[in-house]
This record gives structure tokens, C-alpha cells and sequence, in this order.
């Protein structure tokens, strides 16, 4: 299931380092941190993930109910490890059916999170209104963490995102109703720091909300 690096911004095509660029180019976007294959779930992806990345990989612990883990992606190369990370869990929605989330770690600028938030900036910012109370609350890595509803996306997925470990903390849920899933404190672990646990995570079908949004 290999494929070839790609803009986390738009999903198209970039170029690799070389003789006039030392960094990865995107034709729309400039520089960009190419966003690697995204894998499909099993405890040896998240392994190769985890240790990659330089920054945190989110998942709901414990799952919800009936939720499984559906695939990881990481946005970086291996010259500058992961400077973006995306895991997807599917299960029963809160009311009713099938829902998905996927939950973005990712420093200033990368535009992963936005990709899959469907807006068209690199951050969530504009569209956040901080001066109103967090619309959400999560647990992660043991610290209380506001989220704020991010406007300006499609309507058929519900976005929030907030600043965690010093990072932009996004969580894109689908159908939009699946959103309610965040009023309910959910507890975050980094996976970084989760040890043997992780052997313990119950993986389903691959997401194609992880490959397209």
C-alpha cells in the first residue's frame, strides 16, 4: 500500500529535495512537510509512527465503546521526523450509525489538520472565536484542554481545535452529529508515552476520510 509523499495541505503531488530546493515543494502550496502514505491500522503502524514523530500522537484511551482504531498518517521526512500526525477511530455514533473521528497533532503551519477540517488556512485561528468559552473540554496527556468549535468548514463534519503539549489539537468528526462525542470529556493519550499499552489497541478497516477528507 505504498504510494508517494504528498502536500498535507491539498494532497497533490510534491517534489523531493534537490538541486534548487532543500525542502519538500508543493506547486500551489511552497514549502511543505510532505505528508507520507497513510497506513493502515495495525499496532506496527502506530509503532513506526510513534517513533518517527516529534510531535504527539492523539488517540481516544480507552476507546469508546464499540470504536476501533482505522490508520495513522505523519506528516515530515526522515531528515526532520514527524512534524504532523492524523489517527482515525470509527464506531457507533451518539445517535446512531457510523461515526469517525480523527484527531490532528501538528505544529504551526502544516495545514494537515485544516485539510481534513476542510477550511482554507494553514491553522484554525481565524476561524475560532476564543473570546467565547471552549465549546468542548478533553483530557490529554492528563491536562484539561479547552477546544473551541472552528468554523467555516463543510457541514458534514463537526471541527474543533485547541493547543495541546504546545500544538495545534484538532478533532474532526463525521457525520456532524458525531461531534457530540466531544462534550463528553474524552481522556487523550499521547501514544508516545503509552509503552506496551498500545499492543492493546483494537484495530478495525482502514478510514478513507484519513486519504480523503
Amino acid at each position: 500500500m505504498r504510494g508517494e509523499p504528498s502536500c498535507p495541505k491539498c494532497g497533490g503531488r510534491v517534489r523531493a529535495p534537490g538541486l534548487f530546493a532543500d525542502s519538500w515543494q508543493c506547486d500551489l502550496h511552497g514549502t511543505v512537510h510532505p505528508l507520507q502514505p497513510v497506513l493502515p491500522p495495525s499496532v506496527e503502524a502506530l509503532g513506526v509512527v510513534v517513533h518517527r514523530t516529534q510531535v504527539p500522537v492523539w488517540m481516544p484511551w480507552p476507546l469508546p465503546v464499540g470504536w476501533l482504531f482505522t490508520g495513522v498518517a505523519c506528516a515530515g521526512d526522515d531528515r526532520s521526523g514527524g512534524r504532523a500526525t492524523a489517527v482515525a477511530c470509527s464506531g457507533p455514533g451518539p445517535l446512531g450509525g457510523m461515526g469517525e473521528l480523527i484527531l490532528v497533532a501538528e505544529e504551526l503551519g502544516v495545514g494537515l489538520g485544516a485539510r481534513y477540517a476542510g477550511i482554507d488556512a494553514p491553522d484554525p485561528g481565524p476561524y475560532m472565536d476564543v473570546e467565547k468559552p471552549p465549546q468542548a473540554k478533553v483530557l490529554a496527556a492528563g491536562r484539561p484542554t479547552p477546544l473551541w468549535h472552528v468554523s467555516g468548514g463543510p457541514v458534514d463534519r463537526a471541527v474543533f481545535a485547541g493547543e495541546a503539549l504546545g500544538m495545534w489539537l484538532w478533532a474532526v468528526a463525521w457525520p456532524e452529529q458525531s461531534g457530540l462525542l466531544m462534550y463528553e470529556e474524552l481522556v487523550l493519550t499521547d501514544l508516545r508515552d503509552a509503552g506496551a499499552e498500545v499492543d492493546l489497541v483494537p484495530c478495525g478497516a482502514l478510514s478513507p476520510r484519513l486519504i480523503q477528507p
